[in-house]
């Protein structure tokens, strides 16, 4: 889910595919790659396949003389043994993908995913700051942090993979947000209906399908119209998976025209080279310069006109905490003075969007979600009781989650637009708009697979329990490792 970055939000107010197996022209991974390796292969553990390895009881033993061993083993032909039944295969996952992750993976232990080593960054100070607020951090004194990060990336893995199969033009968008929202609440064993539910795992953020000049934050929600995915249309999938409040963000676009292949290439080549760049104590501003490099030296043909490819300049990554999917640092897709760094401990989402239009976005109509204040009260006053008894479901169920009206009717509340916009009005809730750049023109999103988030985990006992041998740091202030939540992109 992007962000907007700070300038945008002191501007605005405060809110936040085909089978060509050839390379394009203008860089990038062939088009269609990604429906044969984003999904990571074959879910589970295959078991083992003994084959046929009985023999035939009825054959006689031989000795060395080559006379019968004995009359007794030749009796044995006609006492035929009933052949053995093949080894039953490990569980799969279904299709729609509707087993849960704990059955599939039955020992608790999740991929381990991508693991980078980088350039250590000299540093004299015996004590910085960074380190002190590193201190802080104490969720990853919790020996099961990185396991939940796996385990909520193996659901995006599986949950990306069908839609990856399944999105195609003639469904509605209804369809395709249902099915991907199902599909997590099922791996995740939890329908999140009873209070509190969803604050132990669950949705991260609205199931975002963002159509051409619709950069972000669409939705579809109840009572708009349905909308019909086309074969012209370029379609931004964007949604998160979170178990006990700590995030996973991932997000990729699907054409099904050649035509945007270029645009594709851009955002997605973008997005790997921020990942490239990113680690512990590298500045954001590095980073920005990094995918802006890359975004603007691509171009597409549409219709016979060439287009650049613009990094969206009032969007950008973003660090997340727990429960909250903005946690308010950000990386610019453009290249900025900010001398911020990327520090021990924290979790980025990096993620870029590209666009042939102006490379800026406004507000556009309708509403994408609404996002609850982290330091507002936990009680409010308010005239209206709709208001009051809304802000009671929001704490059960949400917290400081994004949800959207989906999330809220499938709760079973009903009249609640006077009483959201009342909280709206006094600032204890934030709604989000759709994000438009002009008409006519189309914009890409990609986030690393399959989860975007970098997690920079300083070598702390429980890191460097969860890391390779050969990658875990022989003494206390070695900072060359990083985990991945994830897979790369490869798998």
């Amino acid at each position: 889910m992007g962000s907007k970055t700070p300038e945008n939000e002191r501007r605005n107010g405060g809110s936040e595919p085909s089978s060509s197996t050839n390379a394009n022209d203008t860089g990038g991974e062939p088009r269609g790659a990604h429906l044969s390796r984003d999904g990571d292969g074959t879910v589970g553990d295959d078991g083992d396949d003994d084959g046929d390895d009985d023999h035939e009881a009825g054959v006689t033993t031989v000795s060395l003389t080559g006379q019968p061993a004995s009359e007794t083993t030749s009796n044995k032909k006609n006492k035929k043994r009933k052949k053995s039944k093949k080894k039953s295969s490990s569980l799969q996952q279904s299709s729609p993908p509707r087993v849960p992750l704990t059955d599939l993976f039955p020992s608790g232990q999740y991929p381990v995913g991508e693991i980078q080593s980088y350039a250590p960054v000299e540093n004299t100070a015996r004590t910085t700051s960074e380190e002190i607020r590193y201190n802080g951090r104490t969720h990853l004194e919790n020996d099961s942090f990185l396991n939940d990060y796996r385990k909520a990336a193996e659901i995006h893995r599986q949950v990306r993979r069908w839609t990856q199969e399944t999105a195609r033009p003639g469904k509605t968008l209804m369809e395709i947000a249902d099915g991907i929202d199902d599909g997590v609440r099922a791996l995740l064993d939890n329908d999140g209906l009873a209070p509190g539910a969803g604050l132990v795992s669950g949705m991260g953020f609205p199931t975002g399908l963002a159509l051409n000049n619709c950069v972000a934050h669409y939705t579809p929600n109840p009572g708009q119209k349905d909308i019909i995915l086309k074969s012209s249309d370029v379609m931004k999938v964007d949604f998160g998976v979170h178990i006990n409040g700590w995030i996973v963000d991932s997000a990729f676009t699907m054409s099904f025209d050649p035509t945007y292949d270029s645009l594709l290439a851009a955002v997605k080549d973008s997005t790997n080279t921020g990942i490239k760049t990113a680690g512990i104590d590298v500045r954001i501003s590095d980073v920005s310069a990094a995918i802006q490099e890359v975004m603007e030296s691509y171009e597409v043909e549409i219709n016979g006109k060439t287009y650049p490819v613009k990094p969206v300049r009032n969007l950008s990554g973003h660090n997340i905490k727990q429960y909250q999917i903005h946690g308010g640092k950000s990386i610019p897709f453009i290249k900025t003075r900010d001398q911020t760094k990327m520090e021990e401990g924290e979790i980025f989402a990096c993620e870029t969007f590209g666009s042939t239009g102006r490379g800026t976005t406004f507000d556009g109509p309708g509403v994408y979600g609404y996002g609850k204040d982290p330091f507002a009260p936990k009680k409010i006053t308010s005239h209206l009781a709709s208001a009051r008894s809304l802000y009671q479901k929001i704490n059960e169920n949400f917290g400081t989650i994004v949800f959207c009206r989906r999330y809220l009717e499938r709760l079973g509340v009903e009249r609640y637009l006077a009483g959201m916009n009342n909280l709206v009005s006094q600032g204890v809730v934030e709604m989000y708009p759709p994000l438009m750049d002009i008409e006519g023109s189309y914009s890409a999103q990609f986030e690393h697979f399959p989860n975007s988030t970098i997690t920079a985990v300083a070598p702390g006992p429980a890191a460097a329990a969860a890391l390779p041998v050969e990658c875990r740091p022989s003494r206390q202030r070695d900072r060359r490792c990083r985990v991945w939540c994830g897979s790369p992109w490869g798998r």
